[in-house]
């Protein structure tokens, strides 16, 4: 539209100038050599015009001849370009489609007519990946580190080639590097959170989260919760020899995260031995309120030492009131009257819960009650620990496909903060030695491990959270994943303490044909893709 209005405007200035020529006529006379020429007014512009174009024709003639070298030389350089390019294309196809061969040699056209470009090194790095040869990855990788435009991109691809080697060091200084280059690259961050993290270096970690949450690379709700995670594992390591340094942490990671029942729970223990019983038991009811967790009943049942059977029941209605009797307000009832050998008010606890489907840690509850009330030999218990082998799980602490009774900051699989979350595991997260069946193509029937040792594990009791372990990293991925396997991979655990022993012929009862509970000191095994046969297993490798 304005070509246009431009064009019109452009005929009536015209249209006027030769109006007004006309209007105003004139004679135009050139004397040269001798000669006289006389015209009018309009023929003089006329001829003016035309000379105007002649000219600019010749000089164009002319301007062609001269730069008529730089022009074909450009050409030749924009058509290899063009070739260039299009070998790059076609070599990432390549290495999208996983045809190493075509992506070599593509890799190969491309940097023979682009040259150092950066994309042209990243090719010839990624097909030198998809082909095996790692030490050619590793030096197109180094060749762009070394260019100020592709340095952080080059640090990323020797950073992988590190970790895919397990050289832990070199991967942890290429984040680092990578981090400080530019600070807010995603993958950077979260490598040296995790390095930190593997290390036990909870204040640096802090640091690090507190630097993602400034440049927005997570949101405020997720920094609280990251640091509320890293304050609580600064102050389980404090606790024993450092108890002022622990309670201090521990305390800010419950201002920050209410509903985290580990920071809740030590928060208790360390209000304990202060003697401030009052703000331990606040502290467990106010996150019992956002989650009712096993660990909060035991905590609160016990927080006074030499407190009566009847104490500890009180404590456990308080429990369920505030909770609108939840079952595990319900199951930590029933323990307390259990032990209060009241044993009707117990069952009267579990009665709702045995409507539907009990769990295990239910059925377990009532085949002690039956064995402490009708003796060690009686059908009911038996009854009970049969309901148990077959029973739904009981949730447990679960990240990555780990299960644990015990709660630990990271992940040992993917080595992520705050990875282990309280759910019911799946059928998935079967037993060590069903795993091991499964690997060697074979499939027996499994009993209970808390049956299996002659023992009924007190029901509702989970062992006090202890520091965890750094011994237990992520396991490493292959990296053309097409078929499974499983890793095993042991948390501590101390076993809860036993009542009277059941008979060898109940734990025989109690065996189950699919896979048994995860209770105790299981091993759980991690399920991983893997290109090679399902007998394979991973090994957990040492932190670093």
């Amino acid at each position: 539209m304005w070509r246009a209005l431009a064009f019109l405007a452009l005929l009536a200035v015209a249209a006027y100038g030769a109006t007004w020529v006309a209007d105003h006529p004139g004679t135009v006379t050139i004397v040269w050599n001798g000669y006289e020429v006389a015209t009018s007014l309009a023929i003089g512009l006329i001829g003016v015009l035309i000379a105007a174009i002649v000219i600019g024709f010749i000089w164009a003639i002319v301007r062609g001849f001269i730069t008529l070298p730089e022009t074909l030389v450009r050409g030749s350089r924009d058509r290899r370009r063009a070739k260039g390019f299009s070998a790059l294309s076609r070599g990432m196809v390549a290495v999208g489609s996983g045809d190493p061969l075509a992506a070599r040699r593509h890799a190969s056209d491309a940097e023979r007519l682009l040259g150092a470009e950066p994309l042209t090194l990243l090719l010839k790095a990624q097909a030198a990946q998809i082909s095996g040869d790692r030490e050619a990855a590793e030096q197109a990788f180094q060749r762009m580190v070394n260019d100020p435009e592709t340095r952080v991109l080059g640090l990323r691809g020797l950073f992988v080639e590190a970790r895919r080697r397990e050289d832990d060091a070199s991967a942890r200084a290429y984040a680092a590097e990578a981090a400080r280059l530019a600070p807010s690259v995603t993958w950077a961050n979260e490598a040296v959170l995790e390095a930190q993290c593997a290390d036990g270096d909870w204040s640096g970690a802090n640091e690090t989260v507190e630097r993602r949450a400034s440049l927005g690379l997570i949101d405020k709700t997720t920094a609280r919760r990251q640091r509320a995670v890293l304050l609580t594992a600064a102050a389980q390591e404090r606790e024993a020899g450092e108890p002022e340094a622990a309670t201090e942490r521990v305390l800010k990671a419950v201002k920050l995260a209410p509903d985290l029942v580990p920071a809740s729970v030590l928060a208790a223990r360390l209000m304990v031995r202060r003697g401030d019983l009052r703000k331990a038991a606040k502290i467990l009811e106010a996150t019992w309120r956002t989650g009712p967790h096993p660990d909060l009943a035991k905590t609160y049942l016990n927080l006074r030492t030499g407190d009566s059977v009847r104490d500890r029941m009180a404590r456990a209605e308080t429990l369920a009131k505030i909770s609108s009797w939840h079952p595990e307000a319900r199951l930590a009832m029933a323990q307390a009257a259990y032990e209060a050998r009241e044993f009707g008010q117990a069952r009267d606890a579990l009665a709702p819960l045995l409507a539907d489907r009990p769990t295990v840690r239910t059925c377990l509850t009532m085949a002690r009650i039956e064995e402490a009330e009708h003796g060690s030999g009686s059908g009911r218990a038996r009854e009970w620990l049969s309901r148990a082998a077959h029973a739904p799980r009981d949730p447990l602490w679960i990240a990555d496909g780990i299960a644990s009774e015990t709660w630990a900051p990271v992940s040992p699989v993917s080595g992520r903060l705050d990875a282990f979350v309280w759910k019911t595991p799946t059928e998935l997260l079967a037993g060590p030695e069903e795993a091991q069946g499964d690997a060697n193509g074979e499939s027996a029937p499994k009993a209970d491990p808390a049956m299996t040792e002659g023992r009924l594990s007190a029901p509702g009791t989970i062992p006090a959270p202890s520091t965890p372990s750094p011994a237990t990293t992520p396991v490493p991925k292959s990296e053309t994943s097409t078929e499974i396997r499983t890793a095993t991979v042991l948390f501590p655990s101390s076993a809860p303490s036993g009542t009277a022993p059941v008979a060898a012929g109940m734990a025989a009862a109690a065996a189950k044909p699919d896979s048994g509970p995860i209770v105790g000191n299981t091993a759980t095994p991690v399920v991983f893709p893997s290109p090679k046969s399902q007998s394979d297993t991973t090994k957990p490798r040492r932190a670093g």
